[in-house]
């Protein structure tokens, strides 16, 4: 239980870094833009083979991955249009545009939506002994950190103080460690099917994810160099994902 709570606060801490990247130094937007591109390959490459390819082969039975999918897409799609309806829309938009005072609760909603079903996968690969996913660690930490750059850069553009994003994004973080460990204790005992849905259920809300807000803004920032990246990240998180 410790242990899935430990790793629950040193990915989503990963978010804090971002923040205080962000809020001491000033980098170019392109230069995040290819952070940000990079988590993205990673994370696409853990979706693949550590929980797609991992929920097939608890189940054998292709029908109850793609309906996890397809369950976990349309959750993240309902998350985020509520999320956007409170004005969230831009939350990862790193020049603050279009954005006052008052986004704090759509980032702080919206990065837990995100995070959620990381952290409770995370949780969930710590079942039984077997030790986390180290691809899946990687991958979810290098996404955050981009995550944190952009909506802190946003902030501060939209007239944030310092203390106020760093006690937004200590909350994201303490949500995040519970999720993960909710993860640990709440499916300890799932097996075959129950835990072939969750994996791919997680899956299909982080791809819905990447597609709807992190691929958008990081090739808004980086432009066509944006899906070498991405595949540089990916191969990244698939050889981490061989050397288990």
């Amino acid at each position: 239980m410790l242990e899935a709570l430990m790793w629950g606060v040193l990915t989503s801490g990963s978010l804090l870094i971002g923040a205080l990247i962000a809020l001491k130094f000033k980098f170019s937007h392109k230069l995040i833009g290819f952070v940000m591109a990079f988590g993205v390959g990673a994370l696409m490459s853990s979706v693949s083979f550590e929980l797609v390819t991992e929920a097939f082969s608890e189940s054998q039975d292709i029908f109850i991955v793609c309906i996890g999918l397809f369950a976990g897409a349309l959750t993240y799609f309902g998350g985020d249009l509520m999320i956007d309806r409170f004005g969230g829309s831009n939350r990862k938009n790193m020049r603050g545009a279009n954005q006052e005072e008052n986004i704090g609760l759509p980032i702080l909603l919206g990065t837990v939506l995100d995070g959620i079903p990381e952290s409770i996968v995370i949780g969930l690969t710590v079942v039984g002994g077997g030790g986390v996913s180290v691809a899946m660690i990687v991958a979810v930490f290098l996404s955050n950190i981009p995550e944190g750059l952009t909506s802190s850069t946003g902030l501060r553009a939209s007239g944030w103080k310092k203390r106020s994003i760093i006690g937004l994004w200590l909350v994201v973080i303490a949500v995040s460690s519970l999720s993960c460990l909710v993860g640990y204790v709440a499916f300890a005992d799932t097996a075959g099917a129950t835990k072939a849905f969750i994996l791919s259920f997680a899956g299909g809300a982080i791809l819905t994810m990447l597609a709807d807000t992190m691929i958008p803004e990081a090739y808004r920032e980086s432009g066509k160099l944006t899906g070498l990246i991405v595949v540089l990240g990916f191969c990244l998180a698939f050889a981490l994902t061989t050397l288990e």
